[in-house]
């Protein structure tokens, strides 16, 4: 009978761990051998996550023609899908013309919060709070000198008093500078280091003390300017403001196109080894502060009739500490950014954010999503169908032709192309 309950496999080696699952689920030789490669990560995935058993690899891309703020870049980008990498690339060489991408971030500030329950006085503990200050940041601090040193470390408070079903709550936010990592360890640290202090200046109970996602301290954002002849001309111009007005007003509308924007985002997040649950989580946040979903993204035009779009959202990445400083590929990726700082990672992230909404604006106000998406997609479903080699060309040249880019059709096509 099978059954889930495994003990002790955290005590197995992966092999191990594989004959178990070869039993539960089935699998074959050929199976099992994809499942157990850990490519690049080697020995080295045992030590990253609990009861592994293999990897699972995308597809590495590098997107080109990018200009920065004068500098060209070369990014990578880890993605599954088709045609991301190169609509990326074909923006970015659209920007080009008329001076790429200019980009700023702010400093690298993360917001520990520690949440405060049962206070006698909600309004006077925050300020009794604010005028202990000093104290609190200096116990923070205490917990990280080597930051402290760099530069870094607690900088402000924050104190809010926000109403809830289960009575008032004081909600601290401890503001602190982490320089190049994304934080989370050392804010963590920092915010249970100050949580008894701050019982002890309130008299209310201390429950949640972590970091937040929503990081608004710790902002990138990306401005271009798509000169009209560029990209196709007024109509198109003003089809893709159509659009971006089209996602301000419908949130089902503005889903797909933040999602869009995150296509190219998280491919460079996960690239690099960083923490793309975590930025996803932050930027559709940030796009709901107003209380309306809104895309993260905006678009114009100028005096001259050339489309103008920017980006502004949070970005918390790191270049030290975690998977970018020990997972092999990624220091690769790093190295071919050629970024010395987490503020300049963000910087490059924001620019490619915004390419990728102008590439999926232009291709929707113009030809269609699907013209050039589907010709990359039907080579998946030609090699789902069995096809192999050259065959998966042929294939999905010709499920493209007739615009049917199913597994069916495809299975039907490989048919007739086999001797």
């Amino acid at each position: 009978m099978k059954t889930s309950q495994i003990s002790g496999i955290y005590k197995l080696n992966s092999k191990e761990r594989l004959e178990i699952i070869r039993a539960f689920a089935g699998l074959t030789e050929e199976e099992i051998t994809a499942l157990g490669n850990t490519g690049s990560l080697r020995e080295l995935a045992e030590r990253m996550i609990e009861n592994v058993v293999g990897s699972m690899p995308l597809p590495l891309g590098i997107a080109v023609n990018f200009m920065i703020n004068g500098k060209d870049y070369l990014i990578p980008m880890a993605i599954e899908e088709p045609s991301v990498v190169a609509a990326a690339s074909n923006a970015a060489k659209m920007a080009r013309a008329k001076g790429g991408f200019q980009t700023r971030s702010t400093e690298p500030i993360m917001i520990g919060q520690i949440q405060v329950t049962n206070v006698p006085d909600p309004s006077s503990a925050k300020f009794a709070i604010l005028e202990q200050k000093q104290r609190i940041l200096d116990r923070a601090n205490e917990k990280d000198p080597v930051l402290v040193k760099l530069g870094g470390g607690a900088k402000d408070l924050e104190v809010r008093v926000i109403d809830t079903a289960v009575g008032p709550m004081v909600i601290v936010h401890l503001l602190v500078n982490v320089k190049d990592a994304m934080g989370a360890n050392a804010v963590n640290t920092m915010a249970e280091a100050v949580a008894p202090l701050i019982a002890q200046i309130t008299g209310g109970k201390i429950n949640l003390r972590i970091i937040s996602n929503l990081a608004t301290h710790r902002l990138a954002s990306a401005h271009a300017v798509f000169g009209k002849e560029v990209i196709g001309g007024e109509e198109v111009v003003e089809g893709i403001i159509s659009a971006y007005h089209f996602a301000r007003a419908d949130p089902y509308r503005c889903a797909t196109h933040n999602k869009g924007i995150m296509n190219g985002i998280d491919a460079v997040v996960i690239a690099t080894g960083n923490d793309f649950r975590a930025v996803e989580a932050g930027a559709h946040a940030y796009a709901s502060m107003t209380g309306q979903y809104l895309p993260l993204t905006h678009w114009e035009k100028n005096e001259e009739h050339d489309l103008v779009g920017w980006i502004e959202l949070p970005l918390a990445l790191g270049l030290v500490g975690g998977a970018t400083t020990t997972h092999p590929t990624a220091k690769v990726n790093v190295k071919i950014l050629g970024v010395k700082t987490a503020n300049e990672l963000a910087e490059i992230i924001a620019a490619v954010g915004l390419a990728q909404n102008f590439a999926a604006l232009r291709a929707l106000a113009t030809e269609g999503i699907q013209r050039g998406h589907m010709s990359l997609h039907a080579r998946n479903v030609a090699i789902a169908a069995g096809a192999q080699g050259e065959v998966i060309d042929r294939v999905a040249e010709i499920l493209v032709k007739e615009k049917q880019v199913r597994i069916d059709r495809a299975k039907e096509v490989l048919q007739e192309l086999t001797p």
